[in-house]
C-alpha cells in the first residue's frame, strides 16, 4: 500500500506530521505541485526563493522529491494513481483560496482517501475563540487565549524515509531551474539547514535583548526567519518548544511575535474577504489618490525620505525589509501619498521572500486604520523621526543609501540639514511631510463626520 505526500507550505522533514502520517501507510510519493495560479502571480523573489527551497527539499530527501506542473485539482490525482495511492496526505491549508483549491482536488480524488495532519501554525486558525465561541477581534485577548490553548509537541523526524521514485515533469523542471537564477542578490541561503543554523544563532546570542534590538534596523537584531516559515522550513511549533524553558523578556517577546503571526491567520480564516478589503468599513467613504510618479518613488526607493529609501532598497536587494521599517513605509505610501493600501501589499508580495498574504495585508491594514486591532488613521508615522529614534547612528540609511554615507551619525536622516547632504544626487523630498499629514488628517475627519 503506499500515499501521496503533498508538500505545500511545509517543505521539511524536521516536524513534519503529515510525513509522517503518509509514511506510517507505507512508501510515500513526496509531491509538488507548481500551480499556474500561484506561480504566475509571484514575482521574481518568490518563485526564487520557493525554488531553491524546493532545490534543498529534493536534496534533503535523496532527490526523490516529484515536481509536476498544472491545476491540482487534475495533477494530484493522477500521481496519487501512477502509484496506486490509498491516500494523499497534506498539511491542513487555512487560506482562502488554499482551502478551496483543496476541497476540489479532495472531490476530485473520489475514493482515495483525503488526510490532513497538522497545519502551517502553532494552533490552526478558527481554534481559539472567545468566550461566546466566537472568533477574537483583538490581539491582546487572542494572545491570552492562545497561550492558554497551548500547542503539540514536534513530531520526531523520519530517519530514512520510504520514497517512491516517480519522475518530475520538465515543464516544472525547467521553471524552477530557471526561477533559481532570478532571486535578489541578498536572499537567504534556503533549506532547513540553514533555517537551523540561524536559529542557533538566533537563540543563543541575539534573543535576550530581542524585545529592545528587534526596532532597531541597523543592527542584527532579528530572527530573520521570516522567509523561512512562510514556507514550512522550520515549524513555530519547532521554535515555541526549543524556548520552553527560557524566562526572559527576549523570550516573550518572541513568542508575542509568533502569536501575531497566528493572529493574523485567525482573521483571515474568519474573514476570507479581507485579504485585499478593508476588515473595518469605517473607512470605506475615504478619498484615495493615485499619484504614479510618487508610488514609482516610493517604488524604487526615490522619495527624499532616507528610512523610507532605504527600506525600499533592501526590499529590492534581499526580498525583505525590516518590520519596523515595513511600518514606516506602509505609512509613508497610505498617510503620505494617500495611496490605498492595496497597491503596496501587492508591491510587497510580489517582492518579499516572506510575503505572507495574511501577516502582510494585514499588517497593511493595520498601519492604514483598516484592520483589526488598527493603527488608528490620525496616527501618522514621521518618516523623520522614526528614522532618528530607531536607527539613531543612521547605520541602516547609510547602508542602503550610498548617497548619504559621507553624512555622519543621524544627519543621514536630515540631509537638507548638510551643506554637502545632496552632493551626491540623493532626490529632494517629493513631498512636504506636515502638510500631508494635515491632509491625511481631514480626509479621515470627513468620513468620521
Amino acid at each position: 500500500m503506499s500515499s501521496v505526500m503533498w508538500f505545500r507550505r511545509d517543505l521539511r522533514v524536521r516536524d513534519q506530521p503529515a510525513l509522517r502520517a503518509a509514511l506510517a501507510e507505507g512508501p510515500a510519493a513526496a509531491l509538488f505541485v507548481v500551480d499556474p495560479r500561484l506561480w504566475e502571480r509571484a514575482g521574481d523573489p518568490r518563485r526564487a526563493w520557493l525554488a531553491g527551497t524546493l532545490r534543498a527539499l529534493d536534496e534533503r530527501l535523496g532527490g526523490r522529491l516529484v515536481v509536476r506542473y498544472g491545476d491540482p485539482v487534475e495533477v494530484v490525482p493522477r500521481v496519487a494513481r501512477e502509484v496506486e495511492a490509498s491516500s494523499v496526505h497534506v498539511s491542513a491549508e487555512t487560506t482562502p483560496y488554499g482551502r478551496r483549491r483543496d476541497a476540489a482536488v479532495e472531490e476530485a480524488l473520489g475514493e482515495i482517501s483525503w488526510q490532513a495532519t497538522g497545519s502551517p501554525y502553532a494552533v490552526g486558525p478558527g481554534r481559539v475563540l472567545n468566550g461566546s465561541g466566537g472568533p477574537y477581534q483583538v490581539f491582546t485577548p487572542f494572545a491570552k487565549a492562545w497561550r492558554a490553548h497551548g500547542w503539540v509537541e514536534p513530531a520526531p523526524t523520519p530517519r530514512d524515509p520510504d520514497l517512491v521514485a516517480l519522475d518530475s515533469d520538465d515543464r516544472a523542471t525547467r521553471l524552477l531551474d530557471d526561477a533559481a537564477d532570478t532571486g535578489p542578490e541578498g536572499m537567504p541561503t534556503p533549506g532547513e539547514d540553514a533555517a537551523w543554523r540561524r536559529w542557533r544563532h538566533f537563540r543563543d546570542d541575539l534573543l535576550a535583548d530581542y524585545d529592545t534590538d528587534r526596532d532597531r534596523p541597523g543592527v542584527d537584531g532579528t530572527s530573520r526567519l521570516s522567509p523561512y516559515l512562510h514556507l514550512g522550513v522550520v515549524h513555530p511549533r519547532s521554535l515555541l518548544a526549543d524556548i520552553s524553558d527560557l524566562r526572559g523578556t527576549g523570550a516573550h517577546t518572541f513568542e508575542t511575535e509568533l502569536a501575531w503571526r497566528e493572529f493574523y491567520a485567525d482573521v483571515l480564516w474568519h474573514h476570507p474577504d479581507s485579504a485585499w478589503a478593508d476588515l473595518k468599513p469605517a473607512l470605506s467613504g475615504m478619498r484615495y489618490d493615485e499619484p504614479e510618479d510618487a508610488i514609482e518613488a516610493w517604488r524604487t526607493g526615490t522619495t527624499g525620505f532616507p528610512i523610507v529609501d532605504a527600506g525600499m532598497r533592501q526590499l529590492l536587494h534581499e526580498g525583505w525589509m525590516h518590520n519596523r521599517v515595513r511600518m514606516i513605509t506602509a505609512s509613508f505610501l497610505t498617510k503620505d501619498l494617500h495611496v490605498w493600501w492595496p497597491v503596496g501589499a501587492r508591491h510587497f508580495l510580489d517582492h518579499l521572500v516572506d510575503g505572507d498574504v495574511a501577516s502582510n495585508n494585514h499588517g497593511w491594514q493595520w498601519v492604514a486604520g483598516t484592520g483589526t486591532d488598527a493603527s488608528p488613521y490620525f496616527r501618522v508615522f514621521n518618516p523623520i523621526t522614526q528614522g532618528t529614534r530607531f536607527d539613531p547612528g543612521g547605520d541602516y540609511v547609510r547602508r542602503w543609501v550610498p548617497e548619504l554615507a559621507h553624512l555622519p551619525g543621524a544627519l543621514a536622516h536630515e540631509p537638507w540639514k548638510s551643506d554637502v547632504g545632496y552632493e551626491k544626487d540623493y532626490p529632494l523630498r517629493i513631498v512636504d511631510h506636515a502638510e500631508e499629514r494635515k491632509e491625511a488628517l481631514e480626509r479621515y475627519g470627513a468620513v468620521r463626520d
